[in-house]
């Protein structure tokens, strides 16, 4: 679990959980987790908008939330871990070996389970959840997003295979070298702005890609 580090400054808490339950041995969140997660997503959305934001980045912070966007993307995908799973942070060979053998025991225990919305809440984190929902919400808003790395963008494959119609609002900032990240980004039919090899998260790789964004509009706008 995770302690609650109180009030911080400039920060909103949204505190759901101290952590999701073990996905080997139950869903990861309680349908209400679920619910509260993507009510926290798309209440960045409404304040983005609240001061006329025209793009939306969703960044995320964990600890072994890797491995959470490998099980949903091998859900999603119906992918073997082997092909998706990598190293995250700096994990050697028996790391990413143990690693894929968790990820095995998940998605044999979640097998049942065949939509995006249910397969979210059994292998996902509260973050990927909330970025769910932040992008289905940043869609119907007609706001455009900017998908950060490997967890977000399984957030995004998420979101559009709950709603579809979410894709055509997503941009791309970067290809991560974290294994899985290509093979979303194919299924999402998505070509990233920026290939530099990054292993970030937070947002950061998306904010990288917020300058050539803002110079193709001014050449878009200014050609004569």
């Amino acid at each position: 679990t995770v302690n609650d580090p109180g009030p911080l400054p400039g920060v909103r808490r949204a505190r759901i959980a101290p952590g999701t339950a073990n996905f080997c041995e139950r869903a990861a969140m309680t349908p209400t987790q679920l619910r509260h997660a993507l009510d926290a997503g798309a209440h960045s959305v409404r304040a983005a908008l609240a001061v006329q934001s025209q793009l939306f980045i969703g960044g995320d912070m964990g600890i072994g939330n890797t491995t959470a966007a490998a099980a949903l993307a091998c859900a999603l995908l119906n992918e073997s871990p082997v092909m998706l799973a990598g190293a995250g942070t700096g994990l050697d060979a028996n790391g990413v070996a143990r690693k894929i053998a968790v990820i095995e025991r998940a998605l044999v225990r979640h097998a049942a389970v065949a939509d995006p919305y249910g397969q979210l809440g059994c292998l996902g984190g509260l973050e990927i959840a909330a970025l769910c929902g932040a992008y289905v919400a940043a869609a119907q808003a007609g706001l455009p997003v900017l998908v950060d790395g490997f967890i977000a963008s399984a957030a995004a494959l998420a979101a559009v295979r709950i709603n579809p119609g979410v894709r055509e609002w997503l941009l791309f900032a970067h290809r991560s070298q974290e294994r899985g990240h290509a093979r979303l980004l194919q299924a999402m039919d998505a070509e990233p702005l920026l290939d530099l090899g990054l292993r970030l998260g937070e947002g950061s790789g998306a904010a990288l890609a917020v300058p050539l964004l803002r110079l193709a509009c001014s050449l878009h706008n200014g050609m004569a």
